[in-house]
C-alpha cells in the first residue's frame, strides 16, 4: 500500500484546480487588477497553498496556457501571465462557470444592441414584437 493521497493529488482535482487558476487569472486580468501573478498571489484567491499552485502553473506553462515571465529581480518568485490561448480558455471557462447568472432571465432581452437596452424601456424591444 502506497502513501495516502493528499488533497489535490488526483488528476481530477488537479484539472479542477487548473480550471480555477485560469478563471481567476482571467478575472484579475479583465478587472485590471493583475496581468501577471505569482503562486502566492493566486493562493489569496484560490483555496490552495502556493506550494501546490506553483507546480500547477508549471504544468500550465507546458500546456501553453500561461508564460513564466520571471521575477522582477533575482530571487523573486516566478510571475505568470496568460497566453492568448490561456485568455481564450480562461474566458470560456469563466463564461461557462457563470452562465446561469449572466444569461438573460425569462422575458429579458439578450441582445445588447437592442433599443430596449439603450432606452431602458422594455416596450422598445424589437424582439418582443
Amino acid at each position: 500500500m502506497g502513501p495516502p493521497e493528499h488533497p489535490g493529488d488526483s488528476p481530477l482535482e488537479k484539472l479542477a484546480a487548473i480550471d480555477e487558476i485560469l478563471q481567476v487569472m482571467y478575472w484579475l486580468r479583465g478587472e485590471h487588477l493583475a496581468s501577471e501573478v505569482t503562486a502566492g498571489d493566486l493562493s489569496r484567491w484560490i483555496g490552495m497553498g502556493e506550494g501546490n499552485i506553483g507546480p500547477l502553473l508549471e504544468r500550465m506553462v507546458a500546456s501553453e496556457l500561461v508564460l513564466n515571465s520571471g521575477g522582477s529581480e533575482a530571487g523573486d518568485a516566478p510571475r505568470y501571465t496568460l497566453t492568448a490561448f490561456g485568455v481564450r480558455e480562461g474566458g470560456r471557462r469563466f463564461a461557462d462557470e457563470f452562465a446561469d447568472i449572466t444569461r438573460p432571465g425569462h422575458g429579458e432581452c439578450g441582445d445588447a444592441n437592442c433599443d430596449c437596452h439603450r432606452t431602458g424601456d422594455p416596450a422598445d424591444c424589437v424582439h418582443r414584437h
